[in-house]
């Protein structure tokens, strides 16, 4: 999940290099945090949150696949 999240986020934005995912896995759930740079969230999120929900479906429907629940998390920037 986290390499597809990657790609996709990596596709959207101006500053590839500061994109960081972190993903925390749960026994019955993942979560992914995707931390991008500030002039960059508002890409990723969309207007009205359109780009941020179409990542969250694609992301579910991937990992429901597997069955697993996934939930994503948008952040500014944050350094590992």
């Amino acid at each position: 999940m986290k390499q597809l999240v990657e790609m996709i986020v990596k596709a959207l934005v101006d500053y590839p290099e500061s994109v960081y995912i972190n993903e925390t896995v749960g026994e019955s759930i993942s979560i992914l945090e995707i931390s991008v740079a500030s002039e960059d969230i508002g890409k990723v999120i969309g207007k009205e949150g359109r780009i941020a929900n179409a990542i969250r479906t694609v992301v579910k429907a991937a990992a429901a696949k597997n069955d697993k629940k996934v939930t994503v998390e948008i952040m500014t920037e944050k350094k590992p």
